[in-house]
């Protein structure tokens, strides 16, 4: 028999078996709260955010940073591999934790508190403001140049020199913006009452 760890699918699966365990055993009565869909909301919320925030970290702190010294003839392996899978998830991710942090907010009720940067809100609210921009560059600058710098999509070769730097400077104008983000989102999170 194959070992299921062998496979992404079966490994993701083991593990949301385990999330279920671990919260069943530790509170019974878990389903019937009533904060049961806003536990389960900000643990979406979260999990899609470490893909997406680890993706960019992946991209700034390993991928771009090394290209140099891979030599020539690899580099496809990169460009033309590697580099696509990531963009699928850091992509997704990035939709998955807007999207859930939305209903996440609406959910608990203090969405436009957050949009309006009132009644202690101010802080998620800014942190939900930087990560809608982070979302944009994602999906509208990053993502087209990078079409165009792999070759997923066709251009001459000086509109993907520049689109490959393009899609660099937005990605690490993320990587900037994800630490004020952060902290938005955590401080804000776990300080709701208080406002900067």
């Amino acid at each position: 028999m194959k070992n299921p760890l062998e496979s992404l699918q079966w490994t993701f699966v083991i593990g949301v078996g385990l999330a279920v365990l671990l919260a069943l055993l530790l509170n019974s009565d878990v389903l019937a709260s009533p904060a049961y869909a806003e536990g389960i909301l900000r643990f979406a919320h979260v999990w899609c955010g470490i893909l997406w925030i680890g993706l960019l970290y992946y991209f700034n702190f390993v991928q771009i940073p090394n290209m140099p010294n891979i030599p020539a003839e690899q580099k496809p392996a990169i460009s033309k591999v590697i580099a696509p899978a990531a963009l699928f998830y850091f992509r997704w991710a990035a939709m998955g934790t807007i999207i859930i942090g939305i209903l996440l907010a609406l959910h608990s009720g203090w969405l436009l508190d957050a949009i309006t940067l009132s009644n202690g809100r101010a802080t998620i609210g800014l942190g939900m403001y930087l990560g809608t921009i982070m979302w944009f560059n994602v999906w509208f600058v990053i993502w087209p140049n990078q079409k165009r710098a792999l070759g997923l999509v066709e251009a001459s070769d000086d509109a993907k020199k520049k689109s490959a730097r393009l899609a660099m400077i937005f990605s690490r104008t993320n990587t900037a913006l994800s630490v004020p983000m952060l902290y938005g989102m955590i401080v804000g999170a776990s300080h709701a009452g208080a406002s900067l």
